[in-house]
């Protein structure tokens, strides 16, 4: 699972926009034989689990203490001590020619509100799942450095590649 960030801010220019991964994550899917309109989706999120694996732009490349400041930042952000997991539970499955929409309520933050994720098949049995996430929909401050000068885009791009089958 990869989370991409974006800047804004007049001191944009000495962000970076962040490619962070979520190596603590499932998602359990249930198909019945009455086919995918029935379908149902949970997952879980460990928020503790993030990881920095790219920073593009910026004044500077990121270094490993950057990296690990900024981990800290968002753990902070998101305040994943009293919020340590984030989970989804899918409400409707609507199929289209060429992709699925699964609507459902993302919990984050302690706060719960409605999402959608598109998922398409990118190669056979390989699926790409793709959402948005506002993070002040969830009660969350989007991280700001600098006094105010760099500030983190309050939409959080989320990609979830997976293979299914044997």
């Amino acid at each position: 699972m990869l989370l991409r960030t974006g800047r804004t801010g007049i001191g944009s220019t000495v962000g970076h926009d962040l490619t962070i991964e979520v190596t603590d994550w499932s998602v359990e899917l249930d198909v019945p034989d009455t086919g995918p309109a029935d379908a149902t989706a949970t997952a879980r999120i460990e928020l503790t689990s993030l990881a920095v694996r790219e920073g593009t732009g910026g004044a500077r490349p990121l270094s490993d203490k950057d990296r690990g400041e900024i981990e800290n930042n968002a753990r902070r952000t998101l305040d994943v001590g009293r919020h340590p997991t984030a989970t989804f539970e899918s409400t409707r499955v609507v199929t289209r020619d060429d992709h699925v929409t699964i609507s459902g309520m993302l919990t984050l933050h302690g706060v719960t509100a409605p999402i959608d994720v598109e998922v398409r098949e990118v190669t056979p049995g390989r699926y790409r799942a793709t959402t948005v996430v506002t993070q002040s929909s969830y009660g969350i401050k989007p991280y700001s450095g600098l006094f105010g000068a760099l500030k983190v885009r309050d939409d959080v791009a989320v990609k979830i590649e997976v293979g299914l089958g044997g």
